[in-house]
């Protein structure tokens, strides 16, 4: 004799709701960092002459970033909490890369106001907050 199970209802799987603002801010991460990566990429010679305290290894762990950066602003649209704590990692290196080409520390810590920004934006809302919904 086989054993079986009832079946049951079960209840259906939660919607995740995104607030707007949180949706835009990620749209907005993925065009600046995917144009930043680009403008690093095929205008380092440019930069170079505007920014001539940039060490040359700074190009690479830019792109490098901003390529980080996109992946990341994608993890958050699925939902996954590690894209926040890539975001974070990512504005760290900048804040480094930004000390090594001179910049002040006042200057240097611009770098980390966009993860500051995503911090906000993920705990807007109530019961759309994203942050809480985050796996």
């Amino acid at each position: 004799m086989s054993e079986t199970t009832p079946n049951t209802p079960s209840a259906p799987p939660v919607q995740k709701q995104r607030h707007g603002c949180l949706t835009a801010y990620l749209i907005l991460m993925i065009i600046a960092n995917s144009a930043t990566g680009l403008i690093y990429l095929f205008a380092a010679e440019e930069i170079r002459r505007n920014l001539p305290n940039l060490p040359e290894w700074a190009f690479p762990v830019l792109i490098i970033g901003s390529i980080v950066n996109v992946v990341c602003a994608v993890a958050l649209f699925r939902w996954q909490r590690w894209g926040f704590w890539g975001f974070l990692a990512s504005g760290v290196v900048v804040f480094f890369v930004n000390l090594s080409a001179g910049f002040g520390p006042g200057s240097a810590v611009l770098g980390l106001l966009g993860v500051a920004i995503l911090y906000g934006v993920l705990h807007i809302g109530k019961e759309r907050k994203g942050w809480s919904q985050l796996g």
